[in-house]
């Protein structure tokens, strides 16, 4: 690697982890949204308005228009299946789940995300692990459970654990899929977004209309569903779906995974959850395993 693409590489993860600082501060205002909007209807809401914003800024950008008339049906049918995956799928289990479990088990179940990454991408994404990634996904890994599971050995509601293990599947699934879209640089990522979280946010708009009561919302509420669908998700999805293109789907896993300790830190500043000795250990080791997946080995290709 040279000094040009070590440079864009270094931005790449300064920016992805600026994204998940971001989703990290989503936890805090999702789990007070969900005190007056269902589930799905909040997060349809939340993408539904973000993707109308992000198709009002693609009509000023004429080289992601230009893609986007000439993707082909193969080419919408990726996007589209990343967006039932990335957002339907992936998201709406998540808001189900953080409506029924504590955020520390939700999380502790999604830490799980990267052992399942590096194994399948391995094999679809002819993604090589070297044996310093192998360490520092098991030590990123195991660091989430030290930190979670005294929260996450208490009996918890079926239908929120079962979500949680959907939204795991599915996240997995979506990092792998989301990776293969975005790593050849063909399409701008507005372009990627737009038609993925339109589909997305389409589906979460119908399941929530079909399932859950029609919410009255207050303007406290509306706030909320707002700077989500502003800042949290149309300009953080975008940045996202860039860095995905200079970083591996294992590496993309690992930032991700990052929001255990962004969450923790912000859930003791705003929502008065302290940190015992114990969970202050686990932080520090998925911290330590973070940043060793980070620090690539020199080899002579």
């Amino acid at each position: 690697m040279d000094s040009s693409q070590s440079s864009s590489h270094g931005r790449a993860v300064l920016q992805a982890l600026f994204v998940t600082f971001l989703w990290s501060t989503s936890f805090v205002l999702i789990i007070v949204g969900l005190e007056d909007i269902p589930p799905l209807t909040f997060a349809g809401l939340r993408y539904g308005l973000a993707s109308i914003l992000l198709a009002a800024v693609l009509l000023g950008h004429a080289t992601a228009r230009q893609q986007l008339r000439t993707l082909g049906l193969v080419g919408y049918g990726r996007l589209m299946a990343l967006g039932v995956v990335f957002y339907a799928v992936t998201q709406g289990a998540q808001f189900v789940a953080l409506h029924h479990l504590p955020a520390a088990t939700l999380s502790l179940v999604l830490s799980f995300t990267p052992i399942l990454v590096i194994l399948a991408a391995s094999s679809l994404l002819d993604e090589r692990q070297t044996t310093q990634q192998w360490a520092g996904t098991a030590l990123s890994v195991g660091g989430a459970v030290v930190y979670f599971w005294p929260a996450a050995t208490a009996t918890q509601a079926a239908v929120g654990f079962a979500a949680a293990l959907i939204g795991l599947v599915a996240n997995t699934t979506s990092t792998l899929l989301g990776r293969s879209v975005n790593r050849t640089g063909h399409l701008h990522p507005l372009a990627v977004t737009v038609v993925s979280m339109g589909v997305g946010s389409l589906l979460l708009v119908a399941a929530g209309v079909a399932t859950e009561p029609t919410p009255e919302i207050p303007a406290s509420g509306w706030l909320i569903i707002v700077w989500l669908a502003v800042v949290n998700t149309a300009l953080a999805f975008v940045l996202w779906n860039r860095s995905l293109q200079r970083l591996t789907a294992n590496e993309a896993s690992i930032i991700n995974n990052t929001m255990l300790i962004q969450v923790a830190i912000l859930a003791w500043l705003f929502l008065d959850q302290g940190l015992t000795p114990l969970e202050i250990g686990g932080v520090s080791v998925v911290a330590v395993g973070t940043v060793l997946v980070q620090l690539r080995q020199r080899t002579t290709r």
